[in-house]
């Protein structure tokens, strides 16, 4: 029983902990985002450890027989599975905060600059791009066979029916900038959508995603950025 009571006490703990990160951050950076991510980190472990416990107990007839046990535990794994779920996904994600289909070219931000640290959307160049290339080969620009315009119009649509917070959109130079949130932290990420003529009557579309902090995003970016192109397939 005595186990049972602290594994329960600690599966609530590493809840209360793992809910406290990102509110304290959110919340006017009452936590900052170093200790916040470690309070997170140390809340996942404390969920596993103690739903682990728990569930070996289960598994040999003396698990939680009432119902706060069982409570704590089924919060504690349903509010856990989020952020474990985005780490494991990011396994393997390179440590870089920007991406783009085209490296050679990226397009540049104009509206975001101002939201950004100074020399934050600067493109950092080759050295980026060979971190890109290696880590998503996939990423590249969209090529429809619609008129530039007819282009903009579907681009402009799949941002709005993402729910991105538009910056600024421009007919004329055939651009769209837009801020999207993560849904944890709340991190905003800015995205500039550059479309062009593609010989005689096509378009091509480039996206380029940008975390405002950190160094590494965890693939949300390039995550982001595959969705975007993936609706605009389907619109």
């Amino acid at each position: 029983m005595r186990v049972t009571r602290w594994a329960t006490r600690g599966a609530a703990a590493g809840t209360v902990a793992v809910l406290a990160a990102p509110l304290g951050y959110r919340i006017g950076g009452i936590v900052p985002l170093g200790p916040a991510f470690l309070l997170l980190a140390g809340g996942v472990l404390l969920i596993a450890v103690s739903a682990g416990v728990l569930g070996a107990r289960m598994a040999r007839g003396t698990g939680p027989r009432d119902r706060t046990s069982w409570a704590a535990l089924v919060a504690a794994v349903a509010v856990g599975a989020v952020p474990l779920a985005t780490l494991v996904s990011s396994l393997g994600a390179p440590p870089i905060h920007d991406v783009t289909t085209d490296t050679e070219n990226p397009p540049a931000f104009v509206a975001a600059v101002a939201l950004n640290t100074p020399g934050r959307t600067d493109y950092e160049g080759p050295g980026l791009a060979e971190r890109q290339r290696a880590a998503y080969p996939d990423l590249g620009p969209a090529e429809l066979s619609v008129a530039p315009a007819d282009a903009f119009r579907r681009a402009l649509a799949v941002v709005q029916r993402m729910g991105w917070e538009l910056l600024a959109t421009d007919p004329d130079s055939l651009r769209i900038e837009a801020t999207d949130r993560s849904f944890w932290f709340g991190f905003e990420d800015d995205v500039v959508i550059r479309i062009a003529a593609d010989g005689e009557s096509g378009s091509r579309v480039d996206v380029r995603s940008l975390s405002r902090v950190g160094v590494g995003d965890l693939g949300v970016n390039a995550r982001r950025v595959r969705e975007f192109l993936d609706a605009l397939a389907e619109e």
